[in-house]
């Protein structure tokens, strides 16, 4: 209990934005939302010394959902340019500063840190595809494969050296889930199966998220001073070691049967009598989470009771949902993974027992008659019939374990290669798509997906890769924000700084009056328009003129222009106009915007529609967009915020528009 404290205490006091995997918040990132903190050196530090001490500590919970934060963070050290610990900058990365190229990069450390995890190059590439990046290219293809490939070598490597063979490169990932010994391949009538335990896995999936759903709306009204967060963790790592060694000594449950993992033949002898005994309990929950994964799926029929999976299913379950979301580093991967395992298991097991008898299809090939009969029979399964018998319960733990990840986090095509690429078959592989397509269905038809649920309720301002549907009749004109808050080619040093002390907004138009030659002023409200468009200045260019004192008395010559380098520089560098040190004569002083701002930015009319709008900030990246009329005059503006918060869900077939509560981050 003590180390789970510190973990919580680590994350909570020293880096928030490390708790959790991390992969909502990368989502959101690559998505085009600007996160404080989320990719900070400090940030990495606790990530790493955290989900360390959540595993020691005996939580139920991953490393694998961590890895791709830390790997987005490593891979966006590298566009920032500035060596760690001395500030100094490392020119060799200079291009790589803006936001296109830091983006790139941190799509390419989620493929790397999923790629190390699982030792899966390319089920690494294509979650960075399906799950992390909301902008893809074929040069950044590339980039991702190389980047995911290079991540799995340098970890086969290393793991490799630590059990001595540091030139025998073989572990290839974190987490490996070994070659099967028996017959993976499967036989056709066992799709009825399949569809099954898809659907099994997409109710228990809905579940999960709706519970979980509950408990975080909870912590956001409740627990939400920092201690309370470190004693949530505190309460719930006893009760999941009294739940365990209450239910261990209880049970009792001892067999003969010789465990697949040795680390469990080490540990499980606890309470059992014979030498040649072990305790089924004791190894799945005193193992390491990768240790308890590996048993369900590789250990032989006998190895666990009916009773023994059901208990640990129940109590897993419930320990796995109140863990994800406290305040600490952690994954839920291999919590997924280990339920489905249990689940799977268990069908199987029940395939076993209530249906003994398999008739195969090959008796029936040869006859015409005999095929049409079977083919009957093949139907009538899916009504009430299956006839079916195996001592293969790895292939329908595998097969669980896909669909109940598919079923929380709701992605397919990745979990489906990552899993290929961890087992080294491939015989599963049209199983597997099948189970995770439907738990995926099923999953959506009941609610969304963990990591879209904590983003909603975290009010994020994230644009799905669709727009709201019914909204085609509204426009700009009806969503986008008034007063604009506008500024002239040539303003005061002291509007400026009043101006930024107060708004929050990125970016802000440069307008010029009709008939109106440059004034020192500010303008931030007018009967219709605001003036007519000449370009627009971001608040991050603003600070950076103010911070090197470009400006000059009314009437003087300007300071020579400042050099695109200095802006790259303070790129991700968190100052605020506080930080500046401006006098009273300085206020006095006028600012040239001109050669700063840019002259052409995006614009759409006040009658463009929701659903354009929508596309635009998709495909370009756009946080904000200017809205003007028929003469160029700017009349409003819309943010991200403006469209995210219109959102369509889908529940129980029905389709609910809602809008949300975007927080300011």
């Amino acid at each position: 209990m003590i180390i789970s404290i510190a973990a919580s205490a680590l994350v909570t006091y020293t880096a928030p934005k490390a708790a959790g995997s991390g992969i909502p918040l990368i989502k959101a990132y690559l998505n085009g939302v600007k996160i404080p903190g989320l990719l900070r050196l400090r940030t990495l530090i606790a990530k790493g010394l955290g989900v360390i001490l959540s595993l020691l500590g005996g939580l139920l919970c991953g490393k694998e959902g961590p890895m791709v934060h830390s790997g987005s963070i490593i891979a966006a050290g590298f566009g920032r340019g500035r060596l760690p610990f001395c500030g100094k900058d490392c020119l060799l990365f200079e291009e790589l500063r803006s936001d296109h190229e830091i983006r790139d990069l941190v799509s390419g450390g989620a493929a790397a840190g999923v790629s190390a995890a699982f030792g899966a190059p390319v089920g690494g590439t294509l979650f960075s595809v399906e799950e992390a990046a909301s902008f893809w290219s074929n040069e950044l293809t590339w980039r991702v494969v190389f980047a995911a490939m290079t991540a799995t070598f340098f970890t086969n490597l290393f793991l490799s050296a630590t059990i001595g063979h540091f030139t025998q490169l073989s572990s290839p990932g974190l987490v490996r889930f070994d070659i099967f010994q028996e017959d993976m391949a499967f036989d056709l009538i066992e799709f009825p199966i399949f569809v099954l335990m898809g659907v099994i896995g997409g109710l228990i999936g809905a579940l999960f998220v709706i519970i979980n759903y509950k408990l975080t709306v909870f912590r956001y009204r409740y627990v939400r001073k920092k201690w309370m967060m470190v004693a949530e963790t505190a309460f719930i790592a006893m009760a999941t070691a009294l739940a365990g060694f209450l239910l261990i000594y209880s049970l009792n449950d001892c067999t003969t049967a010789e465990p697949y993992d040795e680390h469990h033949a080490t540990i499980a002898k606890v309470f059992c009598k014979g030498n040649h005994e072990h305790n089924a309990l004791t190894s799945l929950f005193l193992s390491t989470p990768e240790s308890t994964l590996k048993g369900l799926l590789h250990d032989k029929a006998g190895s666990y009771s009916i009773t023994t999976l059901c208990i640990f299913l129940v109590v897993f379950f419930f320990l796995s949902v109140w863990t994800y979301g406290l305040s600490i580093s952690s994954g839920v991967f291999i919590p997924c993974l280990t339920i489905g395992a249990v689940w799977g298991r268990l069908l199987g097991i029940g395939c076993m027992k209530l249906f003994p008898h398999l008739i195969p299809i090959n008796v029936f090939i040869n006859n015409s008659i005999y095929l049409s009969i079977y083919l009957s029979i093949y139907l009538s399964i899916y009504l009430s019939i299956y006839t079916h018998k195996t001592n293969n319960l790895g292939k329908f733990a595998l097969l669980g374990a896909a669909s109940q990840l598919g079923g929380i986090v709701r992605t397919t095509v990745s979990i489906m290669v990552i899993l290929v690429e961890c087992t080294g078959d491939i015989t599963l592989g049209l199983p597997l798509m099948m189970v995770l397509i439907i738990s995926k269905w099923v999953g959506d038809f009941f609610s969304t997906g963990l990591y879209e649920m904590n983003i909603h309720v975290a009010g994020i301002p994230m644009l799905p890769s669709e727009p709201p549907p019914m909204f085609e009749d509204v426009k700009a004109s009806d969503i986008m924000s008034k007063p604009v808050v506008c500024v002239h080619p040539i303003c005061s040093v002291g509007k400026l700084v009043d101006l930024l002390k107060v708004e929050t907004s990125c970016g802000f138009p440069v307008v010029d009056f009709p008939d109106e030659r440059p004034t020192l002023n500010i303008s931030r409200k007018r009967p219709e328009t605001y003036g007519k468009m000449k370009g627009l200045i971001l608040k991050s260019q603003l600070l950076v003129l103010l911070k090197y004192r470009i400006f000059a008395a009314e009437g003087a010559v300007q300071p020579r222009c400042l050099k695109s380098a200095k802006f790259r520089d303070f790129y991700n560098v968190n100052f605020t106009i506080s930080d500046l040190n401006i006098t009273d004569s300085d206020r006095e002083c006028v600012m040239d915007l001109r050669k700063y701002m840019a002259n052409n930015p995006f614009t759409v009319h006040s009658t463009c529609s929701l659903p354009r709008l929508f596309r635009l900030f998709r495909g370009l990246g756009l946080r904000h967009l200017i809205i003007v009329n028929d003469r160029n005059e700017v009349t409003g503006m819309v943010s991200r915020k403006d469209l995210a918060k219109f959102r369509a869900e889908a529940k129980r077939g029905i389709v609910q528009i809602e809008t949300l509560e975007i927080s300011d981050l």
